[in-house]
């Protein structure tokens, strides 16, 4: 036992002294707001795509939706197929480019700056930061949850020490790095993340007995189910674990509208992500950046819902149970449980590297976004101070991100990883995508119609998700302290319908009609934003 913490101890503090060293060199290198935010306009494909990567991929991927692939099987891959063509492809080839160009003719710092100056808006810029800063921290909070949850169950870490120790450590290169040092220990995170992810894969499938063994093995598990009876699964759609639910059914709707395009087309809106396509100085370096995020967002979340349905397989062989009931019912514990049952000491180490790296990557990135929003896009614009007193409430907001993200982290309920995760990525689409994606491409939108598609969107999304959509309703449990009930639409599908669904499409058409009954923007400004742009 003592040489395994020692062994332990040294892993961390090699860790550690890398991601110090790359927090250093990227304090030297920030000298002006510029650097802080947008890393000088100067990013090396690698370094963006890795960075885009991590930040985007988190312990809520690994641990959180690997988990819930535990209960919903393989029909989760599609997940992974949305996210390649959608967040990277599409993100880098059509969204990446046009966000680079316009960024750079406006001049913007941040994702809602730049969408406030392309329709001459200060209310867009502080609505949209405070969009950010006071719904992120539900995101920040279950990545934080992730990492300790995993230090709980594999290293019997206390669960409230390791959330604490995370936030500090992570806000400190934040705090004085800025986005440069945000991308450089991203780079480096995402390295290790990838390495660990293809370890984590092929040791999985060696225990099982190959690829084409515990595939089929995972087949055969149909009659055993995450339910309380095979006539109850069947009744909530649940068809096999290499197989998608049957369409309609509640499993069905909870698989694909919440999970699969709450966050595969959410992705697109996600302003920690968006803000990196401002990094790079060409298109070349976003063209030459596609394939090196392709590879590795196959490679993190393929891994992760494989090893996740793969983990009823070991489980049932071992001691008769499917993984949802050796974790006793809740699924953020599926890949703690499994790394710590099946894998050596040694790897639980690594693998511990890879969900840090994992989590610290994407809770950089979120701290960053909420500081520059509080500081930027919040304090700048209603202000009018900007440069080192911008910079300075940024930091401050940084902390009061890490502040509330570990709040939350005591208090959130069971289960709370990928709902968590999917009820921001939906209330960020609902809130900022019609109005990014007209911002990008369509000239003829104007400043009353994406005003009135963000705040109808970011209204009907809040209020789906705190009154209808069953599992985020019951996990907050607002709908049930005021109204005496869990949701306030009980007739199916409706309470197993996230609001992406209801709220997305509800933005898109009153920005479309609210934007053809107003004033078109001048000429000038529409040469202004899309000169160069091709």
């Amino acid at each position: 036992m003592a040489n395994n913490l020692l062994d332990l101890t040294i892993i961390v503090l090699i860790y550690l002294a890398l991601i110090i060293y790359v927090g250093y060199v990227a304090w030297r290198r920030t000298k002006s707001a510029d650097d802080y935010m947008v890393a000088g306009r100067a990013t090396h494909p690698f370094i963006m795509a890795l960075s885009y990567g991590a930040t985007f991929i988190s312990t809520a991927a690994i641990v959180g939706f690997g988990g819930v692939a535990g209960v919903y099987g393989m029909g989760l891959l599609w997940l992974t197929f949305l996210n390649i063509l959608v967040g990277i492809f599409i993100a880098f080839v059509f969204f990446g480019k046009r966000t680079r160009k316009i960024g750079h003719n406006l001049k913007a710092l941040t994702f809602p700056e730049l969408l406030s100056r392309r329709f001459n808006s200060k209310f867009i810029q502080y609505f949209s930061g405070a969009v950010i800063f006071l719904g992120m921290p539900l995101y920040a909070s279950v990545v934080l949850i992730g990492m300790a949850r995993f230090v709980e169950t594999t290293l019997s870490i206390n669960y409230n020490i390791a959330l604490v120790a995370l936030a500090i450590i992570v806000s400190v290169y934040v705090i004085f790095g800025g986005i440069r040092g945000v991308m450089y220990t991203d780079a480096l995170q995402g390295t290790i993340m990838f390495i660990g992810m293809i370890i984590l894969l092929g040791a999985t499938y060696w225990i099982l007995g190959g690829v084409t063994g515990g595939n089929q093995a995972l087949t055969n598990l149909i009659h055993v189910v995450p339910a309380q009876s095979t006539a109850v699964a069947a009744a909530t759609g649940f068809t096999g674990w290499t197989s998608m639910p049957s369409l309609g059914s509640p499993f069905w709707w909870t698989l694909v509208s919440t999970l699969i395009l709450g966050v595969g087309i959410g992705v697109l809106s996600q302003p920690q992500l968006a803000v990196r396509f401002m990094t790079v100085k060409s298109n070349r370096e976003l063209n030459r950046a596609v394939l090196i995020g392709g590879i590795f967002i196959f490679m993190m979340t393929g891994t992760a819902f494989i090893v996740g349905a793969l983990s009823n397989v070991y489980f049932f062989n071992t001691i008769g149970k499917i993984a949802i009931q050796v974790v006793g019912g809740n699924a953020d514990n599926i890949i703690p449980a499994f790394i710590s049952a099946a894998m050596p000491v040694w790897f639980a180490y690594l693998f511990m590297i890879t969900l840090l790296s994992a989590a610290m990557s994407t809770l950089s990135a979120q701290f960053h976004v909420q500081g520059t929003s509080l500081g930027h896009d919040i304090y700048e614009t209603v202000s009018g101070k900007k440069g080192r007193a911008s910079v300075l409430m940024a930091r401050l907001g940084i902390v009061v991100a890490v502040i509330i993200a570990v709040i939350l982290g005591f208090t959130l309920p069971p289960n709370i990883i990928a709902v968590g995760t999917a009820m921001w990525f939906s209330l960020a689409a609902a809130a900022f995508l019609s109005m990014y994606a007209f911002a990008l491409f369509w000239k003829r939108s104007t400043k009353a119609g994406v005003i009135s598609g963000l705040v109808i969107g970011t209204v009907v999304s809040v209020f789906w998700i705190v009154f209808e959509f069953t599992t985020s309703a019951e996990a907050l449990g607002i709908s049930k302290a005021l109204t005496g009930k869990s949701v306030l639409i009980t007739t199916a599908p409706w309470p197993t319908v996230d609001s992406i669904v209801i709220a997305l499409p509800i933005a898109f058409v009153i920005t479309i009609v609210v934007s053809l009954l107003t004033k078109p923007p001048s000429k000038e400004h529409i040469e202004k934003c899309f000169s160069g742009v091709k």
